[in-house]
């Protein structure tokens, strides 16, 4: 049944008990959120943990949304690519779509822990990221404008992620006091690479976080010493 297709419609929802007034877009609020979360590639076992219903009403919220819209299949919702009628993405709908892909600044980075709030302690007071927010399992930093999106799994599903290479000034200098705060260092800072045209070096020093991922801090040093004086 669609909300608000008719007067008698809802009266007949009405006489059912539900008791809710109709919404004025396809789906309600809830179920967007659920529809979010599904089409995100979460199970239908974590959406009810993280929204704190039972198994059995993820999967009514979904078959419910696949009727509403007209989908065959809550799996094809996967691929659906609706938005709620309050997204920003409304005031575009006329606009015309650009045929040029146009990829902007790394936006976000993402790995696995075992600990959402082991780890939320742990980038925030031990390397000092500044944290934006946390739902549930999901933990959020801001790197300089870069988003690092931190998701705790079951031991079973963690896998070693994506090496973060933190720039810094000193390599050194952030060596000994990542040191002094009990970082565990794979080695100590070394030089990657040197630059023969411009004796720049690149150093850099690798460590974990308690999970295992593996960390980086590096640093470009600029020569001091013309390119022709080392050759």
């Amino acid at each position: 049944m669609k909300f608000g297709a008719s007067a008698a419609s809802l009266s007949g929802m009405a006489r059912r008990g539900r008791g809710r007034p109709a919404h004025p877009d396809v789906l309600t609020p809830a179920e967007w959120t659920v529809l979010n979360l599904w089409r995100h590639g979460l199970s239908m076992r974590k959406i009810a943990a993280l929204r704190r219903i039972s198994l059995y009403g993820v999967r009514y919220h979904l078959r419910n949304i696949a009727g509403k819209i007209g989908v065959e299949g809550t799996q094809t919702l996967r691929a659906w690519p609706g938005f709620p009628a309050t997204s920003a993405l409304a005031a575009r709908r006329n606009e015309p779509m650009s045929d040029q892909l146009e990829l902007g600044r790394l936006g976000q980075v993402s790995m696995y822990v075992r600990s959402a709030p082991a780890a939320e302690a742990w980038y925030r007071d031990v390397l000092g990221l500044r944290h934006l927010y946390t739902f549930g399992d999901l933990v959020f930093f801001d790197l300089d404008g870069i988003r690092l999106y931190i998701h705790a799994v079951p031991d079973d599903d963690w896998k070693p992620s994506s090496i973060l290479y933190f720039k810094v000034p000193d390599v050194h200098a952030a060596h000994a006091a990542l040191l002094a705060r009990d970082v565990r260092f794979r080695g100590a800072p070394h030089l990657i690479h040197r630059d023969e045209a411009t004796g720049t070096e690149e150093w850099m020093a690798f460590f974990d976080d308690p999970d295992g991922n593996m960390l980086a801090v590096m640093a470009r040093v600029e020569s001091s010493v013309p390119a022709t004086a080392t050759a």
